[in-house]
């Protein structure tokens, strides 16, 4: 494939985009210029490390590195997830629950695509498992903090109705599950538009760089088609598994709701 290297004036100039969106805050007194400025500086440091870092990893080959990583930007993504809501666990709960649904989530989706549609050889080689981790961990982080934030903030608002039900005798796996449901649902919309946008308003990050880089249009579709089912299948799951662990922790023993393990 052909590449196109891009030199640091070619940088410079695509960050007065940037510097526009600074002048525009000042001029429109939206008071975003120091964040924006920030932003941007913090994420050309964080990239330019990543992409030092990724190149020694590359190099070494070895799959405790491949683990390591993996491993560090989950632990991250779980974290997020946890600190997102609204209304949060008490303790580590929140962060327990985050990363178990993150864990399954990545293993499942990445695990299955190194070893069924892409195979590289070996099977954890970094260049491919680190990379399509981390677009996975992008669409779990998304999926498991909208399913968080909307099932703790509906246990909060529907905490009278929820309550009238167990007094009535209703098992609160029953009562709880409109709940779930909707957490799930709103866990899945963000990559359901993503699907039905794709291709006919835009073309996704993946496909484009393929492009870019002289692959052909078809293949670069079939890696994106790809690409799609497995964010969909970890948002899938990574809903699932955090609604059912947190609705299980608002509850105890003897079916009450326990709001108080809420901050």
């Amino acid at each position: 494939m052909n590449t196109i290297s891009l030199s640091p004036s070619d940088l410079a100039i695509a960050s007065s985009l940037l510097l526009f969106d600074a002048l525009l805050s000042v001029i429109l007194r939206l008071n975003l210029h120091r964040q924006v400025i920030w932003a941007g500086i913090r994420m050309v440091v964080q990239l330019v490390a990543v992409g030092f870092l990724l190149r020694w990893v590359f190099s070494m080959h070895h799959p405790a590195l491949t683990v390591a990583v993996v491993a560090a930007m989950s632990i991250i993504a779980a974290r997020e997830i946890a600190a997102r809501p609204e209304r949060k666990f008490r303790g580590w709960v929140g962060l327990g629950i985050s990363g178990v649904g993150v864990a399954i989530a990545t293993v499942v989706t990445v695990g299955l695509a190194l070893t069924t549609a892409i195979r590289p050889q070996p099977w954890y080689d970094a260049r491919y498992a680190i990379p399509l981790a981390g677009i996975v961990l992008g669409s779990v982080l998304n999926a498991g903090s909208l399913t968080l934030d909307t099932l703790l903030s509906d246990a909060r608002r529907e905490k009278a109705a929820i309550e009238a039900q167990l007094a009535l005798g209703t098992p609160f796996r029953t009562a709880f599950a409109p709940l779930i449901r909707n957490a799930v649902r709103r866990g899945l919309l963000p990559i359901v538009n993503q699907m039905s946008a794709a291709g006919l308003i835009t073309l996704p990050g993946i496909m484009t760089g393929q492009i870019i880089a002289g692959e052909d249009p078809i293949e670069a579709v079939k890696y994106q088609i790809l690409l799609m089912f497995l964010l969909a299948g970890a948002s899938g799951v990574t809903g699932l598994v955090i609604a059912g662990l947190a609705a299980g922790h608002l509850s105890d023993g003897r079916q009450r709701l326990r709001l108080d393990r809420l901050r």
